[in-house]
């Protein structure tokens, strides 16, 4: 961390803390799909953003910015609130290096609440001072303040390059991410599997029709990811597709960690017996693979995978962990309240913070639904909360129930989930009136996704909360392709002069498949 002395603060009314990501190399060394790989390599010329620009960690007073280079250099970012960036205060960030492969972020800290900001990126040579890479802009808006009431939009999905659909430019790419951007959001959430780095990419991939998907494949999605420069490989990947680059520009991110970022549907102390694996220790793959998460991301530059993000009075997201503290994949029937997927310290500050919020709406952001049984093998072991038995809450649905129930007894209104992971999306409502328990409020659960990879679904739903489909789009067959369509996200909108909350299930185009309107709770 770099901070601004005293008086340049009151000077520029902004403060920066700047922190390369990364840290250790846990496996090789290397620049992805587009950087340097020998610690003594030195480019002609001026440096190079090599995979534009992001943001993220907004909150009503600060925000996270990102970007890498393909070379060391110093990280330089000028913020300021008109578009031109006349107005702008240059701040010095981290040096870009090959420990943090070529990546930094900048924490931007004094920016008012509610507010349009424009930043502008460079990186400036160490061996020439003052040469600087060409310009990349972004813009992002700060959250509202606890005391602004203004209308708030956001959006979510998941699933991104999956099932071998990677990008192909004859299927106009990522293009979900242009109609996301379109819809003007004040920040994305993504539910998870941010990447495929199980899922290699081959050249072509046939369409039932004849047509053939052809992908751009870089080495490090040619195979499983396993070393540190693989993992690194796979976000490189994702930043080739410009629709994504650009809405990256202008939308602040919120990432939650899944499975595919390390391998599909594990959990800490797997040992695999996957044969396209040569490190089978599940706990070193997750460390190298949560090192790349970090670097490529615009995370927060500290703190737990579980927070908070406060948006105003009207919106709390509660952003759940649903892998770190995983217990292992079994039958999920067992009695012990202490297993689960979130934790006992987790759990524990869910209730908690559910308590304490005063906003109107209480999202809680969950990377595996609630309802929704999802196999993990065709021996009965389970890899979500749900198991398919309708009965009294057992297993990793124990720790839900106590959840719900904390809150229902406090009175906690407002709340809803919003979730992802089986590549369809769904509304579902959850009514004690038709559940095995009865201490709990009734709530929604909105589904959405693949935001690029194969379609699949519908899963079966669960009794145990209560659930009821209320809309379902899920494609004929498994792993239907982008061309086909069955790419989804969602839009929640909430008026500031009412306190209502709509909720948009959308294509990929961005057309409304469903949607509700619910009223501010009393």
């Amino acid at each position: 961390m770099t901070e601004f002395d005293r008086r340049t603060l009151l000077r520029t009314g902004l403060a920066v803390g700047a922190g390369a990501a990364g840290g250790a190399l846990l496996g090789g060394v290397g620049g992805g799909a587009a950087g340097p790989v020998a610690a003594g390599w030195r480019p002609a010329g001026r440096p190079v953003l090599t995979h534009g620009v992001q943001s993220g960690g907004v909150s009503a007073e600060s925000a996270v910015v990102w970007t890498r280079a393909d070379r060391p250099g110093r990280m330089l970012v000028e913020v300021g609130r008109r578009p031109d960036l006349r107005d702008a205060r240059r701040l010095r960030g981290p040096v870009l290096d090959p420990t943090g492969d070529f990546t930094g972020k900048v924490r931007l800290r004094g920016l008012p609440p509610g507010e349009r900001w424009y930043y502008r990126v460079r990186a400036e040579s160490l061996d020439r001072p003052g040469l600087c890479s060409e310009p990349l802009t972004g813009s992002l808006r700060t959250a509202p303040g606890p005391r602004s009431r203004r209308d708030i939009r956001f959006v979510w999905t998941a699933d991104i390059a999956g099932q071998g659909w990677g990008i192909a430019p004859d299927f106009g790419g990522m293009s979900i991410f242009a109609a996301m951007r379109a819809a003007e959001p004040d920040f994305f959430l993504c539910s998870g599997d941010t990447v495929y780095a199980d899922n290699p990419l081959p050249e072509t991939m046939s369409l039932p029709d004849g047509r053939v998907w052809r992908n751009i494949v870089t080495p490090e999605k040619s195979k499983v990811a396993e070393t540190l420069a693989e993992f690194r490989g796979q976000y490189a990947y994702n930043l080739l597709d410009e629709h994504l680059r650009a809405f990256a520009a202008e939308v602040p991110q919120v990432n939650q960690w899944d499975d595919h970022e390390v391998t599909n549907n594990w959990y800490p102390g797997e040992v695999l017996t996957d044969d396209r694996y040569t490190e089978k220790r599940v706990d070193v793959l997750a460390a190298r693979a949560r090192q790349a998460f970090d670097e490529w991301l615009p995370t927060p530059i500290r703190g737990p995978r579980y927070r908070r993000l406060p948006y105003g009075p009207l919106l709390d997201v509660f952003v759940l962990d649903m892998r770190t503290h995983k217990d292992p994949n079994d039958g999920n029937t067992y009695p012990d309240p202490d297993r689960g997927l979130l934790g006992q310290e987790q759990r524990e500050w869910l209730i908690r913070e559910l308590t304490r919020s005063r906003a109107t709406w209480k999202v809680i952001a969950a990377d595996l639904p609630l309802g929704l049984v999802v196999p993990d093998s065709s021996g009965g072991a389970q890899e979500g909360v749900a198991q398919g038995d309708p009965g009294v809450p057992a297993g990793r649905e124990l720790e839900f129930a106590e959840v719900l129930r904390a809150a229902h007894r406090a009175g906690v209104t407002g709340i809803f989930f919003l979730t992802a992971d089986v590549h369809y999306t769904a509304a579902h409502h959850y009514d004690p009136a038709r559940a095995a328990i009865g201490d709990f409020t009734p709530f929604w659960e909105f589904v959405s996704g693949p935001a690029h990879a194969g379609a699949f679904g519908p899963n079966r739903l669960d009794g145990t909360f209560g659930p009821q489909a209320v809309f379902v789009n899920a494609p004929p067959s498994g792993n239907t392709s982008p061309a086909v369509g069955f790419q989804h996200f969602g839009e929640v909108r909430i008026d500031a002069d009412s306190g209502a909350c709509t909720v948009h299930l959308r294509d990929r185009t961005g057309n409304s498949l469903w949607s509700t309107t619910l009223p501010a709770p009393r």
